[in-house]
């Protein structure tokens, strides 16, 4: 077997997906494995195992192994993650109202410090007393912390104090703004740190399953994990800073699509389990978006592929509204676990449960949904309620029948509380299920599928006729709705890139003609200018028919199921620092970003200063992420008017890009 492979691992939602690969030869093996969220390392196991028996390769030969992972992009998208403490310096209460800051929040506790710096880097005097005094209590209520300071890009003294304080305290993780972002803009910064406090327990499990898998294994080979930018940052470094892995998934399908295809020019489409995943390839690159990455409805100021991401996926709850004369359907953005995977699983507890239900003679409200634990270590259910903790201990690692497990009205907010926080999975009926039903798809349990179709089946609509008169009738309309949803965000996501946001295809007339051809004597039409990139497991099950309906081109490559994973692994490392200069009075210059602030004299040494500090991080920082010999280009931003006829400098920006391809494994 070829020496020097290279192994790409992608762990999404439902699958986790395995391939080995060579540089020159491509893809040599690809295998799948059920992602088991309540021990990630089985999974990994499963499809890297499997992978490597296929190839028939030597364990040795594995010269570099690269990560890719939807599981922070699918917490965000579902509102779950780790409980966080925010300690904000120098704001107020007030701030919280901005960027959707407090929204983000919820009921996760926050304190505000006096302190804080303005744009030179000066400071107002810090207090830790209020800390202080509310961390032994607050510790026992939070998995990890949150800190961010006024103008901590600046200066991030503070920042630093804050966090060594709790971390003496209270021995949990802590994120510092000034780690994540360079950028103005304090409640987004928050905001930012915030939700990667709340990751920070997720991929620090993915990321230790994956090396202790490897270290079992024997794989010596360097760790790398890939960023929502599309670049490889290492193990190490991806554990720190959780929340640039958001999109990771999707980042690795761009830049596997773009290997796959060969297409310079495409719109790409992953669908997954979780989410649809939506960006344009122009030029053989994907577009980033300079505002910052928005996943689940926040934007955060990651730097990130400009790609959409919409909960609708393969596993997306399928909701029925029967009130109108014709049922109404509509799916996600919650991601349940489809029946016939529950009963793949465990037929003992499906089967028999939707059988006894079948046979009752009216519709049960919670008929055909079931609840089982995640399995997410015990510590990561702390801060419960008496009601969550009394519901969350009568769930079991065995699916149970809601009908039996709620026994008033309010266990349901309760239940849906616990699914929020990522300790509970719901288990419905899912277009994964109607496509068994179709013999679209066969790996899991088709008899359930059929069961909870037919269970839905008894709904009826405001003129109290069934909604189906056939399992398969049902299953095509929820078929059918999957992929008019699925035009409608491919639709959204291109005329957005187009700067035409404001129309929304999902409720304009005009577009639903075009997609459904409604005759007539005025006929619409709608067209991509470029081919429709299907990505994802099920891709070839779903997106012949979306291209059609979008009348594009479809391209589906061969190894559409593993695209992540391959992009894990043909990616490059990628670092970037920026550095700032202003002039808080004529003749002083003030350097600050990436370390403590420096003053100075004059302008032509500053800038010398400025230039070295941001090439020596950013070497520094591709270093640290894993590469080899980086390369190092810079950008300078100068603004600086004449006013009066005499020149003001506002500010410098110099900002480094070093990148370079991983360092592998050598003899």
């Amino acid at each position: 077997m070829t020496s020097h492979l290279l192994l790409g691992i992608d762990t999404g939602g439902t699958y986790t997906d395995a391939v080995l690969f060579h540089e020159t030869d491509g893809v040599l093996a690809k295998a799948k494995s059920l992602t088991t969220r309540h021990d990630l390392a089985i999974g990994i196991a499963g499809a890297v195992d499997a992978v490597i028996a296929k190839a028939g390769a030597e364990l040795s030969a594995i010269r570099l192994v690269s990560l890719s992972t939807t599981l922070a992009t699918n917490a965000l998208v579902e509102g779950q993650g780790g409980r966080a403490g925010l300690v904000m310096i120098g704001f107020g209460p007030e701030d919280l109202k901005r960027d959707g800051l407090s929204d983000a929040l919820g009921s996760d506790p926050v304190i505000f410090l006096p302190g804080g710096h303005d744009v030179h880097g000066k400071e107002q005097p810090l207090d830790l007393s209020a800390l202080e005094a509310a961390l032994p209590e607050l510790a026992k209520s939070v998995s990890s912390f949150a800190v961010a300071g006024y103008f901590a890009v600046r200066n991030p003294a503070h920042e630093i104090r804050v966090r060594d304080c709790i971390r003496d305290i209270s021995h949990l993780p802590v994120t510092c703004s000034h780690e994540l972002s360079s950028k103005l803009g304090g409640p987004r910064r928050a905001l930012t740190t915030l939700l990667n406090a709340r990751l920070v327990s997720m991929i620090d499990r993915l990321v230790g399953a994956c090396e202790g898998f490897l270290e079992a294994r024997g794989i010596t080979a360097p760790m790398m994990v890939v960023r929502g930018d599309g670049a490889l940052v290492s193990a190490t470094e991806a554990k720190l800073r959780p929340i640039e892995t958001i999109l990771s998934g999707p980042a690795a399908s761009l830049v596997g699509a773009r290997y796959l295809t060969g297409l310079d020019n495409a719109v790409v489409s992953d669908i997954g389990g979780t989410t649809t995943d939506v960006a344009v390839l122009d030029n053989g690159s994907p577009r980033l978006d300079a505002d910052g990455a928005v996943v689940g409805g926040f934007r955060t100021m990651v730097e990130a592929v400009a790609m959409r991401t919409y909960g609708l996926g393969g596993d997306s709850e399928v909701k029925i509204n029967e009130r109108g004369l014709t049922a109404a359907f509509e799916l996600g953005p919650r991601r349940l676990l489809p029946l016939s995977l529950a009963a793949h699983s465990h037929p003992e507890a499906i089967l028999p449960v939707l059988e006894r239900q079948l046979r009752a003679r009216h519709l049960g409200r919670h008929d055909g949904r079931f609840a089982v634990r995640t399995g997410v270590p015990d510590h990561l259910a702390s801060g419960l309620t008496p009601q969550e903790q009394a519901l969350f201990e009568r769930i079991g690692a065995v699916p149970s029948a809601l009908d039996q497990l709620l026994t008033t009205t309010p266990q349901r907010a309760t239940l849906d509380r616990l699914v929020a926080r990522g300790l509970v999975h719901l288990c419905g009926l899912t277009p994964s299920d109607a496509m068994h039903a179709l013999g679209g798809q066969g790996q899991w349990n088709a008899e359930a599928a059929r069961l909870g179709l037919q269970l839905a089946m008894r709904i009826k609509d405001g003129s109290a006729k069934p909604i189906a008169t056939t399992i398969e009738e049902l299953a095509q309309k929820i078929v059918a709705r999957l992929t008019r949803q699925s035009a409608d965000v491919i639709l959204a996501a291109c005329l957005a890139d187009d700067g035409a946001s404001e129309i929304d295809p999902s409720k304009s007339a005009a577009v639903g003609r075009a997609l459904t051809r409604a005759p007539g004597i005025v006929r619409f039409a709608v067209s991509l200018d470029r081919p429709l990139v299907g990505l994802g497991a099920s891709a070839s099950v779903y997106y012949p028919a979306i291209a059609d309906m979008l009348s594009s081109e479809s391209a589906i490559p061969a190894d559409a199921d593993v695209a992540n994973a391959v992009g894990a692994v043909v990616g490059r490392v990628r670092a970037v620092a920026t550095v700032f200069v202003t002039m808080p009075e004529d003749g002083i210059y003030v350097l600050s970003g990436v370390g403590e602030p420096q003053r100075f004299i004059g302008e032509v040494e500053c800038f010398m200063a400025a230039r070295s500090r941001a090439t020596a991080a950013a070497v520094e920082h591709a270093r640290l992420n894993g590469a080899d010999d980086p390369v190092v280009s810079l950008e300078e931003q100068i603004d600086a008017p004449e006013i009066e006829g005499n020149r003001k400098l506002v500010e410098a920006r110099f900002v480094a890009t070093a990148s370079g391809r991983p360092r592998i494994a050598v003899d």
